[in-house]
């Protein structure tokens, strides 16, 4: 079930946030991941909307959107993954949001041909300084940049 998501249980979806972020990111050392913790939770988190998948009271994914069109976050637990639970949280945003943006690291390509298959296409590219690693630009639906 989708809802919107209690601030009480950011320590969860921070718990949640590190598991799925440091599985679907192999290319990216582990402990990068645990030092963006207080970023996460003070400037993703604390500031954006979001939404969580829960299933037999156990939080399995969640959605971030910020400033009304940026998808700051979607991740799903490990082992929940496949089982149409992104999906279903990616329908529910682009339902409540008319255009979306978001950056994905160009070695994630699942998450590439995951964010495709919901109708996201590339528009441009960037460089994480941080990661020292290439990014996508994609964008629902198509709008070009200058």
């Amino acid at each position: 079930m989708i809802r919107e998501a209690q601030r009480s249980e950011l320590p969860a979806i921070l718990e949640l946030w590190l598991e799925s972020t440091t599985w679907g990111h192999p290319f990216i050392k582990a402990n990068y991941w645990r030092e963006c913790i207080p970023l996460v939770r003070n400037a993703y988190l604390a500031n954006a909307q979001n939404w969580v998948w829960e299933e037999d009271s156990k939080l399995l994914g969640f959605v971030s959107i910020m400033e009304g069109r940026f998808l700051a976050a979607m991740f799903v637990a490990p082992k929940a993954v496949r089982r149409g639970i992104g999906k279903a949280l990616m329908q529910y945003v682009q339902q409540r949001h008319p255009h979306l943006m978001l950056e994905v690291y160009q070695k994630n390509q699942p998450a590439i041909d995951f964010y495709q298959a919901q109708g996201f296409h590339i528009v441009d590219c960037a460089w994480q300084d941080e990661t020292q690693l290439p990014t996508w630009i994609m964008s629902w639906p198509v709008v070009q940049t200058l």
